[in-house]
């Protein structure tokens, strides 16, 4: 329970470089992405192929793709970001594309990760304990303007890339 004044930390947000890499495996790697089953927004992101773009890293809307796979695909390819739209829910549950924070608060969504604009990372998660561990370790990575997201400093409206 949060005590009165307490400000609540809804997660991170933070700069990656704009080039091509393995930036969701390594922003990803405290939140056991196995353990969840994803949304995946199908937003505009590719894959490397010979130095340069080659297909979609996810060229559809996902709803329950296994945390396996995701994990295969992010650790294991060289990726560029543009947009990114990312959720993990419990396995078993019901995935729904979450639109609001408060949709957010209310759902069985435990993580969302959103990237814009190629650099732009914004991480929401209910496992408060987690959210210390990703600002630790995006920390120790060295990526750019880190920040805790909290109810004071969270100016977005939608949890989504568009």
């Amino acid at each position: 329970m949060r005590k009165k004044g307490e400000q609540m930390n809804r997660g991170i947000r933070f700069e990656i470089p704009n080039t091509y890499g393995r930036f969701l495996g390594e922003t990803l790697k405290p939140m056991e992405v196995s353990n969840f089953d994803w949304f995946i927004g199908g937003e505009e992101s590719y894959f490397i192929e010979g130095d340069t773009l080659g297909d979609d890293l996810f060229p559809d809307m996902i709803i329950g793709m296994s945390g396996e796979e995701l994990q295969k695909i992010i650790d294991t390819n060289e990726y560029y970001l543009i947009f990114a739209n990312l959720k993990a829910f419990p396995k078993g549950t019901q995935i729904t594309d979450v639109i609001t924070y408060e949709d957010y608060v209310e759902s069985e969504c435990q993580m969302v990760l959103l990237v814009i604009d190629s650099i732009y990372v914004t991480v929401y998660c209910k496992d408060l304990e987690k959210v210390e561990e990703l600002y630790n370790h995006i920390n120790r990575q060295g990526f750019e303007s880190l920040e805790y997201l909290t109810d004071e400093n969270d100016t977005r409206s939608k949890l989504s890339v568009w």
